[in-house]
This record gives structure tokens, C-alpha cells and sequence, in this order.
């Protein structure tokens, strides 16, 4: 990309509103805008003001509001010209043609945020965060989004990598001025640097197993006999009316899906055919797609009949879910008299009066692994971050293990340095000058 250039793009999502709005950014950004607009009297910085989009041959075309964003105090810390039209998208195009045709060019995806991040506006989780804000399906994982847009991420990161950095100028002063009166610290003082250093990178990648349900969402398939209430289970946790609910056996016969916000969490429910042994070829179908269902969810939720005696095909699905891993039992019309003779499932409900529905929410987030425990804030969401991690914290674990064996501190600082470059191909670079500044920081003054 070439990141001098003036570009421009449409910065409000495809269709018809009330507003669309033309971003440009770059060295020219004004001069552009003064090119299309007519009625312009000055520019003032982060200030808002009418002017009109004229045609090729200076014909009105629309009345917009523009918006003058100076660097460095903008987006991409460069000037930035905001068009507000009417959200018709022939006018937006139109605006958008006339930049291009005044000196702009097309912006490329996701390159403002680029030149936000190359010119020092955003650090590179910030940028990321961007995107996932953008994305997010749920209130709680905006909320995420924003709080690592404002550099929770990498205010978490920064004092290991800070611990890191001076460990490294430790042991680099150590071999350059061995002949000065520089104190090195011995293996102990060495390990005792790098053992809370691994432990904390370790448990922020630890996170991520949070992190990435956060990020993700997970599939919960809820199975079960014909008649057990898996429909109205469903609908329930849907709190909408999404599947058909009848009191004849075998209505669900394909599986049916949807999306619903669990904990902030967004979860995938899915509604399958009721497994039995059938002779008709839809319904057969309709129970191996059930099948599948358990093997592709993150959770199984096995739903059993709590009025009636277990049923022979409630032991072959019970054995079935207990082979395939994680899963909740769970007896459904705890409302009718209990019949259902089996050691106690982990949950009784009712899905015609609702009982047991919240604790049902609270199991499903406790068995993925989500439950009443928060994560602090700054957890990774990004699995390039949690590969990152991992490898600056093998490259410490073999520190550890150099320090050990007495190997000298200039293989230990090839440990450390693969250590460093994973940070900060999430941070940032870290250069010559950071290290000897560290270095040169712990002198006396006049030294």
C-alpha cells in the first residue's frame, strides 16, 4: 500500500439511511474535499460545517455536513475529511467518484486502521480490536472490544515484557562491560527473574481458552427420544418461538438452529430430530444429522422425560454422549409427577413453566467452561496472540532449563531474545535503543 497517498472510501455500511458518510485521509484530504464541495469558508480543526456536493458541471447534487479531523489528533493521525450526505447510495457514490477523480484513491480494506497503527495512533491488539468491535454480536463482547481497544491487552503485556527487557540489559551489560565494576546476577538471581516472567505469560495464554469463547461463541445441541421437550427446551433458551412444538412425537425431523447471546456469550442452539428406531427414510435422515449434531457441538445437553421410566433409548443416548465427552443431562417437565428412575441428572426443568431454566444457563456456561468465575480484564481473544505467547514461553522454558545447566549468558540471551520477538509482534518492535537505554539507565551519573 502506499501509505503517502490521500484515499478514500465509504465509511457506512452498504444501503439506504438517513446518513452515509465519505472518509478521506492523507496529505491532501482537504484539497480534495475543496475540489467537490462548494460553499466552503476555512477549515477548523475538529469542527463540523455545511457545504454542498456539486456535480462536473457544478450542478447541485446534495447538502452535506463536513467534518475536519487535523493530525496528528485524528484516526490515522493524518488529516481526515468526513462527508456526511444523505444515504442514498448513488449520491455516496457519486462522492466517492468525484474524490477519486480530485486526486484520492481508493482505500484499501482496513487501511485506515493500518495507517493508524503505522503512523503510532494504534498498537497492533488496539488495531485488532477495531475488527472485533465492528464484529461483535453481543453487548458483552463489545464491551470486550473496547476495553482492548483502550490497550487492556497490551497494558497487561507491557510489565513482562518490561521484566524481560531488563533482564535481557542485564545479562547484555553483563558481556559487553565485563571489565567495568557491573554486578551480573548469578543463576538463582537469573531464575528468580524468569520463573514469575514464564508463569505470568503463561497464564495470560491461558486465557485465551476464555477468551476465544468470548470471541467465538460455541454449539450446544440439545438430543433426546421423541416427546422429552427438546423443542420447547429450545424455544425457552431462545426466549423466542423458533422451533415447532407439538404433542405428536416426531415433529422436529431436520435439525434447527439459531443464535442467542448466553452469558454475553453467543451460543449456537441446536434443535435435533428425536433419535429412535424408525423404518421412515426422512425421519432415519433426520436422526443422523442429530448424530452429527452431538459430534460437531462444543456441548451436548441429553434431555430425558422426568414423568416417565428411563426408556432403552435413553441409555444408548446417555452411553452414546458419555463416549463423545462433554455433556449435560438434564430431565425436562420436573412440573409433572417424577417417574424417571435414574441416578439424579444434574438438572430437573420445566420448559412449560420455566423452573430450572436459570440454573440450566448457569450449568451450560460452567460446563464450557465459562462460569461464575470472571476473567480479569485484558484476556486474549486473538489465537495469534495465544501463539505468540506460547512461543515466547517455550523460549523461556528453555532459558530456564540453559540457566540450569550453567550454559553461559550468551546462549541464555538467544533464549531470551526469541522470547522478546513474539512480544513484540504483538506490541511492537522493540529496538537497539530500548536495550541500551536499560542498560545505560542503571550507571551511576558519572559513569
Amino acid at each position: 500500500m502506499r501509505l503517502g497517498d490521500t484515499i478514500a472510501a465509504i465509511s457506512t455500511p452498504p444501503g439506504r439511511g438517513g446518513i452515509g458518510i465519505v472518509r478521506l485521509s492523507g496529505p491532501d484530504a482537504c484539497t480534495v474535499a475543496e475540489r467537490i464541495l462548494t460553499g466552503l469558508k476555512g477549515w477548523i480543526p475538529w469542527a463540523s460545517f455545511l457545504a454542498h456536493l456539486v456535480d462536473n458541471d457544478g450542478a447541485l447534487v446534495d447538502q452535506v455536513v463536513v467534518s475536519y479531523f487535523a493530525k496528528p489528533r485524528s484516526y490515522t493521525a493524518e488529516d481526515v475529511v468526513e462527508i456526511a450526505c444523505h444515504g442514498s447510495p448513488v449520491v455516496l457514490r457519486h462522492c466517492l467518484e468525484r474524490a477519486c477523480a480530485a486526486g484520492a484513491r481508493l482505500a484499501e480494506p482496513g487501511e485506515y486502521t493500518l495507517r493508524a497503527v503505522a503512523n503510532g495512533r494504534l498498537d497492533l491488539p488496539r488495531a485488532e480490536a477495531v475488527r472485533d468491535l465492528i464484529d461483535a454480536t453481543t453487548l458483552y463482547q463489545a464491551r470486550v472490544a473496547a476495553q482492548q481497544m483502550e490497550g487492556s491487552v497490551s497494558r497487561r503485556l507491557a510489565p513482562w515484557k518490561q521484566q524481560l527487557l531488563e533482564l535481557v540489559a542485564l545479562l547484555e551489560a553483563g558481556i559487553d562491560f565485563a571489565e567495568d565494576d557491573i554486578d551480573v546476577a548469578g543463576p538463582d538471581a537469573i531464575l528468580a527473574r524468569l520463573l514469575p516472567l514464564t508463569d505470568g505469560l503463561r497464564r495470560m495464554a491461558d486465557s485465551f481458552a476464555y477468551g476465544k469463547l468470548v470471541h467465538s461463541g460455541f454449539a450446544l445441541a440439545i438430543v433426546g427420544r421423541p416427546n422429552v421437550g427438546k423443542s420447547s427446551l429450545f424455544n425457552r433458551l431462545l426466549e423466542r418461538d423458533r422451533a415447532i412444538v407439538t404433542d405428536i412425537p416426531g415433529t422436529t425431523r431436520d435439525t434447527v438452529s439459531d443464535v442467542a447471546s448466553l452469558g454475553g456469550i453467543p451460543v449456537t442452539f441446536v434443535d435435533t430430530a428425536g433419535i429412535r428406531e424408525v423404518q421412515d427414510l426422512i425421519e432415519s435422515m433426520g436422526i443422523a444429522r442429530s448424530y452429527q449434531a452431538m459430534a460437531d457441538a462444543d456441548l451436548t445437553v441429553v434431555v430425558l422425560d422426568a414423568s416417565m421410566p428411563l426408556q432403552p433409548e435413553d441409555e444408548t443416548l446417555l452411553a452414546k454422549a458419555r463416549a463423545q465427552g462433554r455433556h449435560l443431562v438434564v430431565a425436562n417437565k420436573s412440573d409433572l409427577p417424577i417417574r424417571l428412575g435414574l441416578e439424579a441428572p444434574e438438572l430437573f426443568v420445566s420448559a412449560h413453566t420455566g423452573d430450572g431454566l436459570g440454573a440450566l444457563r448457569d450449568a451450560i456456561l460452567k460446563a464450557i467452561g465459562a462460569g461464575e468465575s470472571t476473567q480479569e480484564a485484558g484476556f486474549i481473544t486473538s489465537l495469534r496472540h495465544e501463539q505468540l505467547l506460547r512461543e515466547s514461553v517455550e523460549a523461556l522454558e528453555n532459558a530456564q532449563r540453559a540457566v540450569g545447566f550453567g550454559i553461559p549468558h550468551e546462549m541464555i540471551l538467544l533464549d531470551l531474545y526469541a522470547a522478546l520477538r513474539p512480544l513484540d509482534a504483538i506490541t511492537g518492535a522493540t529496538t537497539v535503543d530500548d536495550i541500551l537505554n536499560r542498560i545505560f539507565s542503571t550507571f551511576c551519573l558519572g559513569k
